[in-house]
């Protein structure tokens, strides 16, 4: 069989919430969790975002778009999010079910994460295996690096996170 193949890049990035942002009734407790493809990192300042600020899901769901021309971080996010739907991976379910009616098939992801905090080389087990069973994709088909990019960018002083996405479709020809 004859495969028709496509690449896309997404990029999406958030800061870390402030305690007073957060309207914190102690110093120790948020409001919400740090979750980043879906996995939550325990006792970590999580992000501003008017979703659960899933930087992972969201560059993701952004790469996605571009292969299918159907932006989902915005309209379709936004009228989700008004009606109570936060789960970043809602809007990733929403993505991959348009790529799927256009017959794209998920064959490779891979990201790159640009952050000072949290530790990420603890969680990329974790983080690879929630990626694949949201994705149905072999674990061993995803890839993520991270880096603090030597403190250059806001997000390497440690203010945010920042997410680069390429993902590889496929769908017969």
């Amino acid at each position: 069989m004859q495969y028709e193949y496509a690449n896309g890049i997404g990029q999406d990035s958030h800061r870390f919430m402030q305690p007073c942002e957060a309207q914190l009734k102690s110093a120790d407790k948020w409001p919400k969790k740090l979750i980043l493809a879906g996995v939550v990192f325990p006792d970590e300042t999580p992000l501003v975002a008017n979703s659960d600020g899933d930087v992972v899901l969201h560059a993701l769901t952004n790469a996605i778009s571009g292969i299918t021309g159907i932006n989902v971080l915005g309209p379709i996010a936004d009228q989700m999010c008004r009606e109570g739907i936060t789960d970043s991976s809602a809007y990733l379910a929403k993505s991959l079910s348009f790529a799927k009616d256009q017959g794209w098939e998920m064959t490779h992801v891979s990201f790159s994460i640009e952050a000072m905090r949290p530790k990420f080389t603890p969680m990329i087990g974790p983080m690879k295996q929630k990626l694949g069973e949201l994705l149905q994709l072999d674990p061993q088909r995803i890839g993520i690096t991270a880096t603090s990019g030597e403190q250059l960018t806001r997000f390497g002083e440690g203010e945010g996170i920042m997410v680069i996405c390429s993902v590889t479709m496929r769908r017969p020809e």
